[in-house]
């Protein structure tokens, strides 16, 4: 405002920046009115509320004073026993499960020596079986073969037979 007042203080415009200057401080500069405002709230808020936020922080402190020195030691000491409570049973579950896990696996193992030994006596007597046939079907081809044998010594003596009958 003395800038534009020196600036204008010859002229005759100075009446006229003078009020425009009035003008501009009572529409847009609010800083006298917030400022009053301000101290109005403050004034208010300390004469209404006094000490209680004082009182309330000084419980608050005095909460988590005994918070920290008494509860948190016991809560502590009462989470550390239960979880080595909780500790050992899990650790003897863990065993149990192990002991069974370890008896299934044996119990499985031995139904497989089982069932290999019931396939390797099933292939032995497949095996056998087979060596059977094969005997057998030699068998069968050598009567055969006999058979043969003989209806062809039966035939060709037939034929000398029906020869003899022909040559009449």
């Amino acid at each position: 405002d003395r800038r534009r007042e020196a600036l204008a203080a010859g002229s005759p415009i100075q009446p006229i920046i003078k009020d425009v200057g009035e003008i501009y401080s009572r529409l847009l500069d609010h800083r006298p009115v917030i400022q009053g405002e301000i101290r109005y709230f403050v004034k208010e808020f300390e004469e209404k509320r006094g000490l209680r936020e004082l009182r309330v922080l000084e419980n608050l402190k005095n909460t988590i004073f005994e918070t920290n020195e008494r509860v948190l030691p016991k809560c502590e000491q009462a989470m550390h026993d239960n979880l080595n409570e909780a500790v050992k049973r899990l650790q003897a579950a863990n065993d149990m499960i192990h002991r069974l896990q370890e008896r299934e696996h044996e119990a499985r193992k031995l139904q497989a020596d089982k069932l290999m030994a019931r396939e390797e006596k099933r292939v032995a007597h497949w095996e056998e079986f087979m060596k059977e046939q094969q005997n057998e079907q030699a068998d069968v081809d050598e009567e055969h073969r006999k058979a043969v044998e003989r209806l062809k010594e039966q035939y060709s003596e037939m034929e000398k037979e029906l020869a003899k009958y022909v040559s009449f």
